[in-house]
């Protein structure tokens, strides 16, 4: 009989559960390149936004609680958030036409990536699969505007993530600031 341990990855597969990740993202690494299109079917990459801080946030499904209350908090502090330069960029699995009808419901004003193959996900460790069901993890990575990465969010909670972001945006361009 062959034993698995829960926190095995053979145990996942075994379940039809895995995670589909790159190696592991560090802080201060080049944040890796993508090119997407948002709900308005615009093409988004990275290097568009060069010079400013980039919040692209990875979350599982268009119009279910959690992202749709995470989403709105940023959309209610995008004000306080442009005031820090800086620029959310929301990703998904679904395609366009969801983002569309997403961002009209709730009045987002920011540009929501369709990564319908789950590429930049991947890339980004944010892929999650369950048997046939590929959703994206709710993880967050704030860009600084050389295009490293400044920090990771991998325990995201979407009530209190927004606030959570600028209290840190804020420390991070503090020391910035300080080392130029």
């Amino acid at each position: 009989m062959l034993l698995l341990k829960r926190g095995s990855a053979g145990f996942l597969a075994w379940l039809g559960l895995h995670s589909a990740q790159a190696d592991e993202l560090n802080i201060g690494q080049p944040a890796p390149k993508f090119s997407l299109l948002d709900q308005n079917s615009k093409a988004h990459t990275l290097t568009h936004y060069r010079g400013r801080w980039v919040v692209l946030y990875f979350y599982p499904k268009d119009d279910t609680p959690g992202c749709t209350t995470e989403a709105c908090n940023f959309r209610d502090d995008l004000p306080a958030l442009r005031d820090l330069n800086v620029q959310i960029l929301g990703v998904s699995l679904d395609d366009t036409k969801s983002h569309a009808q997403f961002a009209e419901k709730y009045k987002l004003p920011f540009p929501l990536l369709s990564d319908k193959d789950g590429e930049v996900a991947r890339v980004y460790g944010s892929l999650w699969s369950i048997g046939p069901l590929r959703l994206a993890k709710r993880y967050t990575f704030v860009i600084d505007p050389n295009g490293r990465i400044a920090k990771i969010y991998r325990n995201v909670k979407p009530v209190t993530h927004s606030r959570e972001l600028q209290q840190d945006l804020k420390e991070m361009q503090r020391m910035a600031s300080e080392k130029s």
